[in-house]
Parts: C-alpha cells; structure tokens; sequence
C-alpha cells in the first residue's frame, strides 16, 4: 500500500440502498483515479438483510418482517457471499488499490487491522474454516469462511465479503456487537449465542470505542494517516444517482 494518507469518513447511519450506493461509488471513485484509499465505519437503518450480490434464493418472509416498529429492509449488496442481518451491528469498508496476491492474501492484508484492534480490546480472533457446505447456507453467519473472524470458542463476531474492479478492491465486513437475539431468530431460524464483549465495562459508547481502537490499529497497520473527510454535497448527488441493485 504505497499511499501514506488515506480518507476517513466519518460514522455515518442510513438505510441500506444508500449505504451500498456510497460503497460502490467510492470503489468506482478509486478506480477511476478521482480518490485515493478510503476507510469508513457505519450502521444501517432500519434493520436491514444484504444479499450477496449473486445469491438468488432466500425465503420470502423475509420482506414481510419488522423491527422497532419498521420494516426490516432488504437490499443487495456489490459484494458476495451470503445474506447479512445487519442490526446491533457496526460495518467497516476499506477502499484500496495494489494489493498483490491471491483474492484470499487480500482479505487477509486488510483483515489484520481488525485483528489487531480486536486483540487491544481483548478478544483474540482467528480465520474460519467452512466446508464445502457453505455455499447451501442463505446465511452469512452461518459459517465461517477463511476470509471471516471468529472468536477462540468458534463465535463468528466479523463476516467480510469483497469486490474487485481492476486492481482496485471494496471490502466490507459486520462487525456483530448488539444483535437482537429474537430478530436473528425470527430471520434465521437459528439461536444465536451471546458473547460477552470485553468493552462494557469503561461506560463509553460501544460502537465509538470499537471505531477509535480500530482507527489507531489501521494507521499502525497499514503504515498511514487518516484524513478526515466526510462527503460532499457534490458527492452525494452523485451517490444517490446510482441505481438501487435489484433484489
């Protein structure tokens, strides 16, 4: 990674279409050589399932469900993999060019600033290992691929999916924090267990204190500087002119 600076957009909460959108942009913004590497954090609302960008089977009450009072939407992503419950949970996307290797040599060049940011925290992660199953699985956190974290006792806590254009490549991962355990049961059919996170106990806000760490660690990681830079009026017109993916 030959660039010693790269854009931070600040933590941003919208709704899963326009989320994608700014993904997309931003990775077809590098590409073309108008932007330079890009590192952001974000939430989704309302609750929202991603599809990966080619799965074409999931079941059909998942457009009929709610949570807090709202629907729960239904997006697809540029990415692949499976479908991701994102609520309770807090995204990353890195944005970057010449990474050299093998697709997985990637994943694993860009995962590193979560391990070790992780690990300051407390919690050790480590590569999944799915088998050949995986692919059967509508989703996401289901398994776990070697391109995803999970904890020592085999807790999923990160799924990644990626996107190349050239040699530029948009990853981006859940980081599954404060998930609503009677939502993920309804869309999943599956229980999910409770992990204790080791960050309640200093009374700062969960999701600001995973981004701050997670910041220093890419710096250190990466051998950068972010610059804080968030969109522009003229970039979001050009944001929300991108057609929405079709589900």
């Amino acid at each position: 990674m030959t660039n010693s600076v790269w854009r931070l957009i600040p933590l941003l909460q919208a709704s899963g279409s326009v989320q994608m959108a700014i993904d997309q942009w931003l990775l077809e913004q590098h590409l073309a050589g108008k932007i330079g590497p890009t590192l952001r954090f974000y939430t989704w609302q309302p609750a929202t399932i991603s599809l990966g960008y080619h799965q074409r089977r999931w079941p059909e009450f998942w457009q009929q469900l709610s949570f807090g009072g709202l629907p729960v939407d239904l997006v697809r992503r540029p990415s692949g993999g499976r479908a991701v419950l994102h609520q309770g949970d807090l995204t990353y996307a890195v944005v970057v060019s010449g990474l050299a290797g093998s697709r997985l040599k990637a994943y694993q060049d860009i995962c590193q600033f979560l391990i070790d940011g992780w690990r300051e925290m407390g919690l050790d992660l480590h590569y999944g290992e799915a088998g050949r199953n995986y692919i059967h699985n509508p989703n996401c956190f289901g398994t776990a691929t070697g391109a995803d974290l999970v904890t020592s006792d085999g807790y999923k806590l990160i799924g990644s999916a990626q996107l190349r254009r050239g040699d530029a490549i948009l990853q981006h991962g859940s980081m599954r924090l404060q998930p609503d355990f009677d939502l993920f049961s309804q869309v999943f059919g599956e229980e999910l267990i409770p992990i204790k996170l080791p960050l309640f106990q200093d009374g700062n806000d969960l999701i600001e204190t995973v981004i701050d760490v997670l910041k220093v660690a890419a710096c250190r990681c990466f051998e950068i500087d972010l610059e804080v830079q968030p969109l522009s009026d003229e970039e979001w017109l050009e944001i929300r002119s991108i057609p929405v993916a079709p589900k």
